[in-house]
């Protein structure tokens, strides 16, 4: 095997690629990123798997020889990312698992394992796939990812639930104290290559998490290709491809949750409201970080407060347009930032009944995101 590539490129495939490496893994090669270099397409791919978890990303390069290894994740990135940012060689010895990285600078040698015993990533049998817009996916991870519970004995609950009906993709995802549901697609989002049925599954957060930072840096106009089968999940984005198993368990019925009505409206500045929360967080993170919202219907005013014993006290007041009798309700005030920070309107609607029951924020823009907090009840 023998190929040459800027640093530069292979620095970032490496960094992609590593991230789903296990740091103790079961077996040695797991440790391992998968070389396959093939000089006909004069490309390289690297695969990194963890038995749940795998991505694959090719890239272009100029090869002379093929052929296929596996090298330690770590200490090959962390040669990589130290070299200067220009072209390097990399080479295998007789045997076939020691490479040698050639650049300016000098020459390393790391010893490698053979590629076979290096298990293959699941295929997915379903041949339909489902194309959707890149942008599409990455609303809906951006607006449903933060609300996934990291406790593993809830495990349905770490994923985040795709539910497609229609022509809309709906995500969901909550830990039990707060859910967020977002919908994308129109009549024009999501095309099928054939008619499939639609998607109705739950993906692991840690999975879903690679995935938004694979579109992110996803430059093509081309859709996500995505095949799923009952047990996993396969995203396509050409030169790298992203593989998961589902998440098992019935995911909650959710949409029971949300209040058909409200008593109370309330519509607010979106920037303002976080900045006055980041304000009040410093205190309230002395007192289990929970604040109370005052809604003033007479002066339309909001205002937020906390008394947080033995340290200090904070309140700022905001205008707003309110509907409906004064309340006070209390929450958490991490849980309300970390949905304001997922919206990307100026505005943002809250509603709500009662002290005791759950209040939904909503952007007032075009990305329907629905985000339920549950209060905290308010002793004294």
């Amino acid at each position: 095997m023998k190929f040459a590539c800027s640093q530069s490129e292979l620095n970032n495939q490496l960094s992609s690629v590593s991230r789903v490496v296990p740091t103790r893994p079961s077996r040695p090669v797991l440790g391992n990123i998968l070389v396959k270099v093939d000089a006909d397409s004069q490309s390289v791919t690297l695969i990194g798997f963890d038995e749940v978890l795998g991505i694959e990303s090719r890239f272009d390069a100029q090869v002379d020889e093929s052929g296929v290894v596996t090298l330690p994740a770590k200490l090959w990135s962390d040669i990589v990312s130290r070299l200067p940012n220009e072209d390097i060689t990399l080479e295998t010895n007789e045997g076939g698992t020691t490479v040698t990285i050639t650049s300016s600078s000098g020459h390393y040698e790391v010893r490698g394992l053979s590629a076979e015993d290096y298990p293959a990533l699941p295929t997915v049998e379903a041949r339909d796939a489902i194309a959707l817009p890149a942008e599409a996916l990455l609303d809906g991870l951006k607006g449903s990812l933060f609300a996934t519970s990291s406790d593993e004995t809830k495990q349905v609950l770490t994923g985040v639930h795709l539910l497609s009906e229609r022509d809309t993709l709906e995500f969901a995802a909550t830990d039990g104290h707060r859910l967020a549901v977002v919908q994308t697609l129109d009549e024009s989002g999501a095309t099928r290559s054939t008619e499939v049925t639609g998607m109705n599954v739950t993906v692991p957060a840690k999975a879903l998490r690679e995935l938004e930072r694979m579109i992110q840096a996803y430059t093509s106009n081309q859709p996500v290709l995505v095949r799923l089968d009952e047990i996993q999940v396969l995203f396509d984005l050409g030169p790298q491809k992203l593989t998961t198993r589902l998440l098992e368990g019935q995911y909650p019925n959710y949409r029971q949750l949300l209040p058909k009505q409200f008593a109370r409206q309330i519509t607010l500045d979106r920037r303002v409201l976080m900045a006055s929360l980041e304000r009040i967080a410093v205190l309230a993170s002395q007192k289990n970080d929970i604040i109370k919202i005052s809604l003033n219907s007479a002066s339309q005013v909001v205002s937020l407060s906390v008394e947080a014993q033995e340290v200090g006290s904070g309140r700022e007041d905001l205008p707003a347009q309110i509907s409906g009798d004064d309340l006070d309700i209390a929450f958490n005030v991490r849980y309300l930032l970390d949905g304001l920070k997922a919206f990307d309107s100026n505005e943002v609607q809250m509603q709500c009944n009662a002290a005791t029951s759950p209040a939904v924020l909503t952007p007032l823009g075009e990305t329907k995101i629905t985000y339920l907090v549950m209060p905290v009840q308010i002793r004294g």
